[in-house]
């Protein structure tokens, strides 16, 4: 049976790898939109497409380069906390 101190501390762990997972795509976001919005308010260009795309462009290749690192960090995850309690280990 699962107890509150395991159950606890898997949500704790799963919640941290969702952060470290996040992090690399979502800084990027922030730094796009921050380029982004500091060459509008330097230019005068209000168009919504240009914060939209080259965010966009951005979050697919920095997405595209961490797949690999997702997708180990998830499987190290559920091969070293979840099976084992699925199993009852």
């Amino acid at each position: 049976m699962l107890n509150e101190v395991v159950f606890f501390d898997t949500l704790r762990q799963g919640l941290w790898v969702a952060v470290i997972i996040s992090f690399p795509i979502l800084s990027v976001a922030l730094l796009a939109g921050v380029t982004v919005g500091l060459f509008q308010a330097l230019t005068s260009i209000q168009e919504l497409t240009l914060t939209f795309v080259p965010k966009l462009a951005a979050i697919v290749v920095v997405f595209w380069l961490s797949m690999g690192f997702m997708t180990q960090t998830l499987v190290a995850f559920f091969h070293d906390r979840l099976i084992p309690l699925i199993i009852g280990g």
